[in-house]
């Protein structure tokens, strides 16, 4: 039994410096939407202290005092990158698991026999940062459970390949020796205080309490997880991840809209871009619902918050059905004299893209639901918006605070990197 976790290092960070070889070694911070906190670090920044999730303007003089380099996120320029590094690793072994936009879980059952796995991990981290630029680290064990210790390792060792294979049982007790048991995968922060009032501080700790009595006291998945750092394998590859139950698009404002033609074309936005995840879920909805609100720390300003669900009578996933439905959402919540802070747009009620239901007073034959023209729309608008519907905002302006964003690339040809 082998798997192999691939964590792409400081995901953001390394995105950023693939076009920018001038900010290697540079301390580097990637912001929230709006600009608000502390999302991503590089090594470098971490080792200044930086937390995660910490408020920028709280540590904003020191990092550029030091001659940091703060970037807004670019999440589809990060995207794209993650979509190339995994194409990849899909390339290398014939199961993959994407779990997150930077880690993603091999199964190289197939390949133990023929391979000595600690190479085949270092040529796959070779070939990844040759073809993207992406350094990722690598850890190889019996399960999955254990390759996430392995990555821990290799942070704590630094290794200088990046890549661990605890291949024995004395290599995996060392390594479980060294990991506090809130680093364990699943372990959070309340499970991690009831286990140290236990007296399990430790991986190797918890390893050593019976499966039997961790599902009593705890749970089943902790009983699991137990199972899995003892050598057993009890997480298979997930080759079919469940379709989302819900659909959220909404964001928080860096400027506040009072004013209702403002917030019209922001809403819409939410909407298709709602209704191209929708369908890339291979999903339709018959739930549109919109939320509008205040900020609640703004105590001198008074409040509103309100939410309208529309019921569709026919599931869809054509923009513009989801669009209409928008629309009616919104005029009833918004009230005049608000300074809202953020918007949303919440698709419910999923049923796959294969079914069809009509509506006992619809005509059939409705131009809306129109799979064939959302499909060609998706295609022309997949790395750059081309085509826009009229009640969208085209202006390209955003009530979001991005100031320092870097280029797309990747995604947009305007914005393509150019060479002296």
């Amino acid at each position: 039994m082998a798997f192999a976790l691939v964590d792409c290092e400081s995901f953001y960070a390394s995105c950023e410096r693939v076009f920018r070889p001038d900010l290697k070694n540079i301390p580097i911070v990637v912001l929230s939407n709006n600009d608000g906190c502390v999302i991503a670090r590089s090594t470098e920044a971490k080792k200044m202290g930086i937390a995660m999730g910490v408020p920028w303007f709280k540590v904003r003089e020191l990092f550029l005092k030091k001659n940091g380099q703060v970037f807004s996120s670019n999440f589809t320029f990060y995207g794209d990158m993650s979509t190339r590094v995994m194409n990849i690793l899909e390339g290398f072994v014939p199961r993959v698991e994407i779990y997150s936009i930077d880690e993603a879980f091999l199964d190289l059952d197939s390949l133990k026999k023929n391979y000595n796995l600690y190479d085949f991990g270092c040529h796959i981290r070779s070939i990844v940062k040759q073809w993207t630029g992406i350094p990722v680290r690598i850890g190889i064990a019996p399960n999955k459970t254990l390759s996430k210790i392995a990555i821990n390792e290799i942070k704590r060792r630094n290794t200088p390949t990046s890549v661990i294979h605890l291949l024995n049982k004395k290599q995996i007790e060392i390594a479980l020796q060294h990991t506090p048991v809130s680093k364990v995968w699943g372990v959070g922060r309340r499970l991690n205080e009831h286990l140290n009032n236990a007296g399990i501080s430790t991986a190797l700790d918890l390893a050593k309490v019976s499966p039997q009595n961790i599902r009593k006291r705890f749970s089943v998945v902790l009983e699991r997880t137990v199972r899995e750092l003892r050598g057993e394998r009890c997480l298979d590859i997930e080759d079919n991840i469940s379709s989302k139950k819900q659909i959220v698009v909404s964001r928080s404002f860096g400027e506040r809209v009072s004013n209702l033609e403002t917030l019209k074309p922001i809403v819409s936005n939410f909407a298709v871009r709602a209704a191209e995840k929708l369908r890339s879920e291979k999903q339709k909805c018959s739930q549109v619902s919109v939320f509008v609100r205040t900020s609640p720390f703004n105590k001198n300003k008074p409040q509103h918050s309100d939410l309208k669900t529309i019921g569709l009578l026919t599931p869809t996933s054509d923009t513009r059905d989801i669009l209409i439905a928008a629309k009616k959402g919104l005029l009833p919540i918004f009230k005049p004299g608000y300074d809202y802070a953020k918007a949303g747009i919440i698709l419910n009620k999923f049923t796959s893209e294969h079914v069809k239901q009509y509506a006992l007073f619809k005509d059939p034959n409705d131009p809306k639901q129109n799979t064939g023209l959302m499909k060609y729309l998706d295609q022309m608008n997949t790395y750059e918006t081309q085509i826009y519907y009229a009640s969208q905002n085209t202006k390209k302006w955003s009530p979001m605070k991005q100031n320092m964003t870097s280029p797309k690339y990747t995604t947009n040809w305007h914005e393509l990197p150019k060479v002296n």
